[in-house]
């Protein structure tokens, strides 16, 4: 047999080949050049991107007669050599059937011999995330310290299976995936050398199913080269690959988003006769809507869609279809794609997924008599809550009242909470507290609630919205947000107060209040404070007016001088 497929023909002779991953190739050829190159590398990325045509192209160009070179010269003894296998000092390992520690312990046996025909050995590893444990540990240590005429270049797909023992001994380049346009233009190169016609659209439906692989487009296009009679068409790739066409797409969408249920539905049997692959279908739709949702939010970076191409029919519909109806359609489609993995009748789940994006526009379009009842619900409460905070500002409340509302009022939201406010307590903290003390406390805080954090999360997470209020030499007072938090915080009550202990030095009493509660309470102490204070000037009035009377009577009015 003596045709060899596209990929293998084409495969990269030279770095400026390796499609896509300038920031790697640049970095190699400028260490070879300047002979400061890695003794173990990594390769990691997705498959078909070029990690070992970089590895194999790396190990010539090390071993090239005329290094050190950018590129290799492909016409010397070592290059040809190295090229087709035959010198022995390079080697292409495939750890998926060679994993065990036997073939890792043959390899480090012969590190130590010198190279028979080249400058320098090169151990090219291939999936090297498929070693088992054993052979991981039997590779470290001639990892760590091989011979310097010996380099490892490890390439995978996966390598958050590595070890990190293994990953850290090496310099790591990471491959991308390669752009669309990227691809077009490589196998237009290829297609002009080869003398074969494919259209401009073929080629871009070859590079969207490519995934951002190389490798995975020119076997794509290898097949549609078979398929085809003269020239390449977009018929033949979507044939080849199970696609559908940017125009069914855009159509499909157009329909149900206006509501088309039918023609959508007739669109969708259409290509199920076709031999369309549903799990493709749908995964083709997600990414449509994507790229409309993503030139929709940002058309400047119309480079960066996956699976379209900037037509009339895609610049419409990102103008008339909103992004919440594209968000709300994709999470449909993403739930769909999941639910076809386990079933016989994908199709079956693909129209229900089509019927359940018709509804969303109608409900977004269209309130519904329930959100009517509810929005006429929230105008009643909000004109109660309107006339009861007019009705408190006329009415006086008394304060006695207040506080046996306080002790009697219950939680919201129907949670039971017993918890009853030790207001007399409270009272006697004010009477005692200074403020020097209340500032040693809040000064402590800080640390208090990181320490609390470390030792118990769940008291942190209780007081973590509280206050320090009031201090005396024994107690704290603490405001919380709501009473429930207070409830809370007694559960917790010895840890607290133990911990307050050790940072404040003394003992005290943790005395939770609502913050509400707290403003009135101290509200009522400032007053009764004041009126304390007028009633001790009027005692202190009332006790002078004798003496005053005394001395009007011994010297008279005329003498008499008050000073207050």
């Amino acid at each position: 047999m003596s045709y060899q497929a596209l990929y293998r023909v084409w495969r990269p002779n030279n770095f400026s080949d390796v499609v896509g991953q300038s920031h790697i190739t640049r970095t190699l050829k400028n260490a070879i050049v300047q002979e400061k190159f890695s003794h173990a590398y990594l390769f990691s990325g997705p498959r078909g991107t070029g990690k070992t045509s970089a590895a194999k192209i790396f190990a010539k160009t090390i071993n090239c007669e005329h290094s050190p070179v950018e590129e290799s010269c492909n016409e010397c003894s070592a290059c040809i050599g190295i090229q087709d296998g035959s010198i022995s000092d390079v080697m292409e390992i495939d750890a998926a059937s060679n994993n065990g520690v036997e073939q890792i312990r043959d390899i480090r046996d012969k590190v130590k011999y010198a190279p028979s025909a080249v400058k320098y050995k090169v151990y090219i590893i291939d999936e090297v995330h498929m070693l088992s444990i054993g052979a991981f540990n039997a590779l470290l240590k001639t990892l760590e310290e091989p011979p310097k005429h010996v380099i490892f270049i490890l390439a995978t797909t996966e390598p958050h299976k590595i070890p990190l023992t293994i990953i850290s001994r090496c310099q790591r380049f990471d491959f991308k995936r390669i752009s669309p346009k990227a691809i077009v233009e490589r196998m237009q190169t290829i297609l002009e050398v080869e003398g074969i016609s494919v259209t401009k659209d073929a080629l871009e439906a070859v590079a969207l199913s490519a995934e951002g692989g190389m490798r995975d487009a020119l076997s794509l296009l290898d097949q549609a080269i078979s398929y085809s009679e003269d020239q390449v068409m977009l018929e033949d790739v979507l044939a080849v690959t199970g696609s559908v066409s940017q125009e069914k797409l855009a159509y499909m969408v157009e329909a149900i988003y206006q509501n088309d249920v039918q023609q959508a539905l007739l669109t969708l049997d259409e290509l199920m006769n076709e031999g369309k692959d549903p799990g493709r279908f749908v995964f083709d739709l997600i990414y449509y809507l994507r790229d409309l949702l993503l030139y929709q939010s940002a058309p400047a970076l119309g480079n960066m869609l996956e699976r379209a191409i900037l037509s009339e029919s895609f610049k419409r519909l990102s103008k008339e279809v909103p992004a919440s109806w594209l968000q709300q359609a994709i999470a449909k489609l993403n739930q769909c794609q999941q639910e076809i993995k386990w079933t016989n009748s994908p199709k079956v789940f693909i129209e229900i997924a089509i019927l359940n994006m018709v509804e969303m526009k109608q409900q977004t379009s269209q309130p519904t008599v329930e959100d009517s009842a509810v929005q006429s619900l929230i105008d009643k409460v909000e004109l109660l809550e309107k006339k009861i905070h007019s009705y408190q500002q006329t009415t006086s409340i008394p304060e006695t009242t207040k506080r046996q509302a306080d002790v009697q009022r219950k939680p919201s939201r129907g949670i039971k909470n017993n918890y009853k406010i030790p207001y007399e307590r409270i009272r006697i903290v004010l009477g005692e507290a200074s403020k020097e003390q209340l500032k040693n406390i809040q000064a402590q805080w800080p640390n208090f609630m990181d320490a609390l954090k470390q030792k118990n999360a769940p008291a942190h997470a209780t007081v973590l919205n509280s206050k320090p209020r009031a201090a005396s030499e024994q107690a704290l007072v603490v405001a919380f947000k709501y009473e429930i938090h207070c409830s809370l915080a007694l559960d917790h009550k010895e840890t607290i107060e133990s911990l307050l202990t050790e940072l404040v030095g003394k003992s005290l009493t943790i005395l939770p209040i609502p913050e509400q509660n707290w403003q009135e309470l101290r509200a009522e102490y400032v007053h009764k404070q004041r009126e304390q204070e007028d009633n001790d000037r009027g005692h202190q009035a009332i006790q002078e007016e004798p003496v005053i009377e005394e001395a009007r009577k011994l010297f008279g009015d005329d003498l008499l001088e008050i000073h207050d």
